[in-house]
Order: structure tokens, then sequence, then C-alpha cells
């Protein structure tokens, strides 16, 4: 038995040394155990990795194809559409030519009164006009073309864009009586190449909330540079024609030099809704409709009236349009084949009177809470053929514009007061953005890998959130650039960088007569509305400087009523305290002792009632 014992105890002896680590394994963690020998690979596995590793890193970072020694420069310059919703126009141009990307227009703010839109300054655009060969339209809507007769009216260049976009130039350059000039159009084929200048420029169709839409690829002498334009990446559209993201892979596999991509949506998480989703709940609305349905949205949102005529067509409802810029784009479309609705199923205004409530489908403009717009004559009972009723269903599917919302609110108060069923945000997917989200911004860029981006299309804090998306999907920060209105931004295979500033700004339109409103005007009325004005009047002895007669003081907008006299009285002493102090030169014309008392009347104005009122004084010497 011993000897068994002892024969037990040598074997377990020896399997706790097989069991102790061979030279060269290191040391586990805390509980002590051992780690284990890296493995001697084969050759042929070794290369095969070697090899996968470069062909990640080439997949990775396509654009290393560009030529780094290469000497070429091109400028991108933004004259509208950074720090602003809207308004969007940038050049770019090498040593020899430049085309401009987009004229478009943006809204006033509520402090700009009786302003209607805004463009941008041109002042750049003259200043290079010999090297620029043409412009480059990438959609239809109003922040992209609105500008346009404007421009021409001061500078005329070859047009390029889909048939649409300038269908719709078309119709603005006859309000403009610029009829001549649509012989500057071209009209392109999209995945075709069109030589500008020293650009080769290849239009690539995208989805928006506006058909045709499109993403530009222009190749320079520095390298290959893409501008998505507005976009979002709709699987489904309602005309079924998809984001060309096979041509924009195409590009990003053979390197892109730059990216230029829509930032409006930067914040928002995800993915953008499908436009389809909205006929879903158009559906919904339309059964439980009982009276009139009345429709507004933005009037170039060819597929939201599409799908909303498509219902009302299945409803049994007669369609009437009112609205100009809404009967003119629909007319537009259905010319070009973009809307297929049959002539019997639409009706004029006038008529709507012969048919039930129950038949009728109303689609018209105002959905922004436009003051002028059809929908808010409507919501003030002063539209001519439209009276709502309480039995009217008012479908608003948009989104207020940012600077809008006070206006939106303002009609929606007046809708409610008028007793009709408003169908707003209270619906889900009553409206779905056009903008691309965060997921479809990180698709675009890992689909083109460019080695410098430049966020474009809103405000700042939306480019700066849209540079963070970028360095998530691989872009070096370094090469990112946030840029503002009039920054000139030079770009080579080398490097990026901000090398001057441009002179931009925005002229103030008044579409009643499409002229422009000259910037001391608005500011005028500005401080009219802010701060009021005060008329001084009255008869000046100018021998013993003697006030004949009473000074006349109107003021309004500055003090109630109630404190008129006890503030005349007080404007009257500081008159007369003026002439007894003045000297000669101070009096000697009217002009002088006019602009003399404007000034001492501010001062008492601003020390007192802490405003900065207009004043005219007028002075008539006896």
């Amino acid at each position: 038995m011993e000897e068994k014992r002892k024969s037990q105890e040598e074997q377990g002896q020896q399997r706790v040394k097989r069991s102790k680590p061979k030279r060269g394994y290191r040391k586990g963690g805390a509980s002590g155990r051992k780690g284990l020998k890296r493995a001697t690979l084969k050759r042929d596995i070794r290369d095969a990795l070697k090899l996968n590793r470069a062909s990640d890193e080439s997949r990775m970072n396509p654009y290393r194809q560009i030529n780094p020694n290469g000497k070429s420069k091109i400028r991108f310059t933004p004259l509208g559409g950074l720090g602003e919703i809207g308004g969007n126009i940038a050049v770019l141009e090498d040593d020899e030519s430049a085309i401009i990307i987009d004229v478009g227009m943006s809204f006033p703010d509520e402090t700009m009164h009786g302003v209607d839109i805004l463009v941008p300054d041109f002042s750049y655009l003259h200043a290079i006009k010999s090297k620029i060969k043409g412009i480059v339209i990438t959609h239809a809507h109003e922040d992209h073309i609105g500008a346009v007769p404007y421009l021409f009216k001061e500078l005329k260049f070859p047009i390029y864009g889909t048939p649409l976009s300038l269908a719709m130039i078309e119709a603005k350059f006859q309000e403009h009586k610029l009829r001549d000039d649509t012989k500057y159009f071209n009209y392109i084929v999209k995945r075709e190449l069109y030589e500008i200048g020293t650009f080769k420029v290849e239009w690539m169709h995208v989805t928006h909330s506006i058909i045709d839409s499109c993403g530009l690829a222009i190749q320079t002498k520095a390298g290959t540079v893409i501008h998505t334009a507005d976009f979002k990446i709709d699987h489904t559209p309602i005309d079924g024609l998809t984001t060309d993201l096979h041509r924009f892979a195409h590009y990003g596999s053979k390197g892109v030099l730059c990216l230029l991509s829509d930032s409006t949506n930067s914040h928002k998480s995800g993915f953008t809704k499908s436009e389809a989703v909205v006929g879903r709940t158009f559906d919904n609305l339309f059964s439980i409709a009982k009276g009139r349905v009345i429709m507004s949205t933005f009037s170039s949102n060819t597929h939201r009236l599409f799908q909303a005529m498509q219902r009302g067509v299945q409803f049994g409802r007669k369609i009437a349009i009112i609205g100009r810029s809404m009967e003119r784009n629909i007319e537009i479309t259905r010319t070009l084949g973009f809307v297929d609705i049959d002539d019997k199923h639409f009706i004029e205004p006038h008529e709507i009177s012969r048919y039930q409530d129950s038949e009728l489908l109303i689609l018209t403009t105002g959905s922004q809470g436009e003051e002028m717009a059809a929908l808010s004559r409507m919501a003030t009972d002063e539209h001519r053929h439209i009276k709502l009723k309480p039995t009217d269903t008012v479908i608003i599917s948009a989104n207020a514009i940012p600077g809008n919302e006070g206006a939106v609110s303002s009609l929606m108060n007046r809708l409610v007061k008028a007793g009709v069923t408003v169908r707003y945000k209270d619906f889900e997917n009553i409206h779905v953005s056009g903008h691309a989200a965060q997921e479809e911004q990180k698709l675009m860029l890992r689909l083109i890998q460019p080695k410098f981006f430049l966020p474009v299309h809103g405000e700042y804090n939306h480019i700066d959130r849209h540079s963070q998306t970028a360095v998530d999907c691989g872009v070096d920060r370094r090469n990112i650039l946030l840029m503002s209105d009039g920054d000139q931004v030079e770009i080579t295979a080398k490097y990026i960088k901000k090398v001057k500033s441009v002179k931009v700004g925005k002229s103030y339109i008044d579409n009643q007569n499409n002229r422009e409103i000259k910037s001391e005007i608005v500011a005028d009325r500005q401080k009219l509305a802010g701060d009021g004005v005060v008329n001084v009047a009255f008869q000046l002895d100018r021998e013993n400087r003697k006030i004949k007669g009473d000074v006349i003081v109107n003021t309004h907008g500055l003090i109630p009523n109630r404190e008129s006299r006890r503030f005349s009285k007080e404007i009257t002493n500081i008159i007369e305290s003026f002439l007894l102090n003045a000297k000669d030169e101070q009096l000697e014309s009217r002009k002088v002792a006019q602009s003399e008392l404007r000034s001492v009347l501010r001062r008492h104005i601003v020390r007192t009632k802490k405003r900065y009122p207009i004043i005219i004084p007028i002075i008539f010497y006896t």
C-alpha cells in the first residue's frame, strides 16, 4: 500500500510539472493565470493579411489617389446660405474660370417692415464677371433660384439646370419681363458631363422635397468636388427615382478632393422619414373629413401636392387650386409630365359654390402664415371665393421655417377662432422633412470619403454639428473648415485654408413691384417701429431769434397722448434755450439750424426717454 501511495504522489507531481508554463509565456492577470504564446503565422497568411490591410487602407482613403504634388488650386466662396436658412449662392473658381452654384433668395425677419424677400449682394460677381462661365442650378426651390431674375437684371451668364428648374426660372423671367433671356438656358441630362469653362460638371439625382433635384460632381484641375445640394435618402420616393447612390459611390471610389454637403438637419438623429408616409396620413384625414378639405403646403412640394390630389380623386372630390405660385407650379409640373391627374378632376375657384362641401379639395398657399397668402385671407374672412365653415378641415402639411413661427402661430389662432378643424402637428407624419438626418449624412460621408469637408446650407450651429458627424466618419478634423458667408476658401491637393473675405449682404425686395427697397429706408422703418418719430415745426424771426407763434410738436410711437402737452412744453423750452445760446454760424441757414436743433433734441430725448426716435425739425425763417 505504501509503495502504491508513493507511486500516485510521484505521478501527481509529474502532472503538476507538466502544467507549469513553458518559457516565454507571460504571466496573466491578478488571478495568476498565464497567457498564451502567440503562434507563428505561415507566410501565405501573413501575405494575405498585409494585402487586406492595404486594400482596406485604399478603400477607406480613396482620396489618396489624388496626386499630392499637384500645384493647381481652386477657391470656394459662399455668398449666401451660411449662417442662415435659405439664400443659397456660391462661387467655385480657379485662375481661369468661375461658376456660380445656385442663386437663391431668403425671407426677411419681423424687423424688416414692408420687405417681402431678400436677395444676395452681387458685388463679388461684378468683380469677377470676366471669369464667370455659367450658373449651375441644383433644384427649383426658391432659396436656390428665387434671386436669378434679380441677377439677370445686372449680369447675364449661361445657366444650366434640369428641365423643371429652368421651367420654374422661365416663369419668373416672364414676371420680370426677361422673356428673351431664356436664350441663356441649357437643359442638362443627368449623368452626362458638361464642360463649363475649365470645369466639368455632372448632375446626379437626389431625393428632396421637390422633384428633379440634383447633387453635383465637379471635376476641377485640383481634383473632384462633390456638392450634395439639399438632399435626403428616400428609398421609397413617390416617383420611384431614388438618390443616385451608385454615382456618388463611383466618384468616391475614384477619390474626392472636397465634399460640400447639406447641414440643415444635422442635429436630427436617425433617418428622415420617406415622403410616402405622408400619403398614409392623408388617407386617414380624408376618410374622416365630412366637409371641405383645405390643404396648404409649400407650393414647390410637388410630391406632397400630388399625394393630396390622388386622395382627392380617390374620395370623389374636385380639386381647386388657389394661390398664384401654387397654380403656376402645378401647371408646370403637369405640363412636364411629373403630375398625372386628368383635367376632369380640376375646377376653377369661382366654380366651388356649385359643389357639395364633401365633394371639394382646395389646395392653397399660406402654410407659413404669410399675410397676403390665400389661407391667411381665408382666416380673416377676406378671400373672395372661400368663406370658412365649421365643417371645413384645414390641413397644414408643413413645418414653420425658422423665423416664421410667430406668423404660423397667429394663423393657427385665426383658423381655430373661425371654427374649422385644423390638422397640423397633432397628426404624426402630416409632414416630413426634405433634408438628410445624421444617419443619411453619415452614409453620404462614407460613400464619398473625401479628403476635405466643407459643411454648407444652415446656421453656424448646423454646420458645426455636421462637422462633428464628419469626424465620426473618419474625416481628419484638420481637413474641415466652418465657413461664414463671404469667407473664401482655397483648396489644393495638400491643404485647405481661408484666404480672404469678400463683400456680402442682402438687398431688400418689395414683391408688389419687384423692386429693391434701399437699406436706409428699411433702417428708418425699423427705427420708426422701435423708437417712433418726433416732428417739430415753428417760425423763427432770425433778427431777434424769437419764435413767432407756437411750436408745433407731433409724436408717434414715443409717448402716450396724455403726455403730449407736457412734452410739447419741454421741447419748446429746449428750442428757446438753443436759440438764445446758438452761435451765428449755427443759424446761418435753415438746413444748418435744423441739423443743429436735431442734435440738441436727440440728446434730450435719449437722456429722458431712453429712445432714439427719428427727429424731423422744420424751421421757417421770417
